[in-house]
């Protein structure tokens, strides 16, 4: 009686728990995307599921892109910075992986995606930008290019994502604004080869006009001159010239909310293909997954399985309300352009790791089935609690950065020395546009950072 009192216990805790990690961080949520900073920051300081240890990366990114938000730059980039350090940690906690095995994936440190670990990076780049410290922020730009070159390293294979060209773009936008033209003119081109080779096959994005117009000037600048005329063959823009301006403007635009992770749950009927292998297939999806059990226990209960239901993670998009934008300044008219669609990245960077996912998820669902049916033969009650238990349990892992923009724009704007004032307008899908206004008012051969958010989006179906 005393072991069936605790594991209804433990049920009741564990139903509670069902909730996806968005939901279950409501009250932050909803904060953030009503644009309530201050609000959400307070919230998510006293909030009991970011207070955990196993999400501390979390943490840190939300709080450093909120201070963001309120110009504590400085203070942005100390969270910044720890959610660098966690990701050059490679530790596992052996005890949590193992314990998720016969619960789910949410007892484990969460270690992030790999868009994830790079934005840190690009949000401390624009911050020290914005303090107008240049070297510092070309400190995270060479910090950039060290992650980016784990990623190469990490997926071999042309169809995944591997190389992030936004990055690169940053990159260049940098060096242009110290004036170091040649790493300009290598990470501009940089960028535009991998948008042309990996984004446009990957994510149907090809390089923005902006993009093109900076490596022509890169170009020109450090005197390149055959580079210069190849491209702007290349481009199709045979009038192209470089023309000055007093100073100028770099303006991005963060557009919506990224997706969030929610589950979904498959059945997959489980086959003894010989005496060690068993075969979990989903007829579906034609999915197939073969596993060597050596236990003869072991492999006893699994013939005895039949089917078993397992859960995935999967991202929702959240679809942006405005779908465009741009600046005018006087009587020239400037378009934001998306160079990077975080929603697809974070959407493709899941499915690159589709596979292992499957073969951890099916892993933990076999282990916990075969637990269930070693219990129910010593204890027929115990063993049907234990049931319970295990159907509660099985949840995939829904954690994820959630207050990252749907999608990054940009447009570099020329600006006269002394006062200019912007319009910015953003044009909604159902064809209202939103106007603000800006004043800014540069040094001679000064560049201005400003990054604009827009958190609203809609439901799905509009």
């Amino acid at each position: 009686m005393l072991k069936r009192a605790v594991i209804i216990i433990i049920i009741m805790g564990l139903l509670s728990a069902c909730a996806s990690f968005y939901e279950v961080s409501h009250d932050f949520n909803q904060q953030f995307e009503q644009g309530n900073i201050d609000l959400a920051l307070e919230q998510l300081q006293n909030d009991r599921q970011y207070a955990k240890t196993n999400i501390k990366f979390l943490y840190y990114l939300n709080t450093g892109l909120l201070l963001s938000m309120k110009g504590q730059y400085k203070e942005s980039n100390i969270f910044f910075e720890k959610a660098f350090i966690f990701g050059e940690d490679y530790k596992v906690n052996y005890a949590a992986e193992g314990a998720s095995y016969f619960t789910n994936p949410l007892v484990t440190v969460y270690r992030g995606e790999d868009h994830e670990h790079l934005m840190p990076l690009y949000y401390k780049a624009i911050n020290f930008m914005k303090m107008l410290k240049y070297d510092e922020a070309l400190v995270e730009c060479k910090r950039l290019n060290i992650r980016l070159q784990q990623l190469a390293d990490k997926y071999k294979s042309p169809k995944k994502f591997q190389r992030d060209a936004f990055i690169h773009t940053l990159m260049g936008i940098i060096y242009q604004t110290t004036k170091d033209w040649n790493n300009a003119f290598i990470a501009y081109r940089n960028a535009y080869e991998i948008y042309e080779s990996d984004y446009v096959p990957l994510f149907g994005l090809h390089a923005p006009n902006q993009l093109k117009h900076d490596l022509l000037v890169s170009a020109w600048n450090v005197g390149f001159n055959e580079e210069f005329d190849f491209y702007k063959r290349k481009f199709d823009w045979p009038d192209f010239k470089v023309s000055k301006s007093e100073a100028e403007l770099v303006f991005f635009w963060h557009n919506g909310l990224g997706p969030i992770k929610d589950e979904w749950s498959l059945n997959f009927s489980v086959k003894n293909a010989n005496e060690n292998v068993f075969i979990f297939s989903n007829q579906s999806i034609a999915t197939n997954f073969s596993f060597l059990v050596n236990d003869k226990s072991d492999r006893s209960d699994l013939r005895d399985l039949g089917v078993l239901r397992v859960a995935f993670p999967k991202y929702v998009e959240r679809p942006v309300y405005f779908g465009s934008a741009s600046i005018a300044i006087g009587d020239t008219t400037y378009p934001l352009q998306l160079a990077e669609d975080i929603n697809k990245i974070a959407t493709k960077s899941l499915q690159d790791r589709m596979t292992l996912e499957f073969s951890k998820s099916l892993l933990r669902a076999a282990l916990k089935k075969t637990a269930e049916k070693s219990v129910r033969k010593k204890d027929k009650g115990l063993g049907t609690l234990l049931s319970v238990v295990n159907a509660v349990t099985e949840r995939a892992d829904t954690r994820n950065w959630q207050t990252l923009p749907h999608g990054i724009f940009y447009c570099r704007v020329p600006l006269a020395q002394g006062v200019n004032n912007i319009l910015l307008t953003l044009h909604s899908w159902n064809g209202e546009d939103t106007e603000h206004r800006f004043i800014y008012d540069p040094e001679i051969n000064q560049t201005l950072f400003h990054t604009f958010a827009s958190l609203e989006s809609r439901r799905v179906g509009n």
